[in-house]
């Protein structure tokens, strides 16, 4: 399957096929093993087992899983990489206390979960 243009939901996106486009999803982005995402990606937890080309803002958690190619930018606040999980941009994990303002937020070094 592929889709042309934005996805916006209430729940839950999980992405087989290929979508060009932004998705906006209030509960989860699930991305599968063949799953290609070209445009930005916002929720509250991402699960990223194929590739994304675009940011991804997700408020609480974003996985990144051993089969995953990611080329952009990441924000959030927690972050787990499973070995093999390939990202190319940067990460910002921002405090549980405030999220998105720079005072509260840092750099940080990608972790490799085994």
């Amino acid at each position: 399957t592929k889709i042309l243009g934005d996805i916006d939901t209430d729940g839950v996106v999980k992405i087989e096929g290929r979508v060009e486009g932004a998705i906006r999803a209030a509960r989860q982005v699930l991305v599968g093993r063949q799953g290609e995402v070209l445009g930005d990606i916002n929720t509250r937890e991402a699960v990223i087992g194929g590739r994304v080309q675009g940011t991804i803002d997700a408020t609480d958690r974003v996985e990144v899983q051993g089969t995953s190619v990611i080329i952009g930018d990441i924000s959030t606040r927690a972050l787990a990489v499973i070995e093999g999980g390939r990202i190319n941009g940067s990460v910002r994990i921002a405090d549980a206390k405030e999220p998105g303002t720079d005072e509260q937020s840092h750099q940080s070094p990608v972790a490799v979960l085994r």
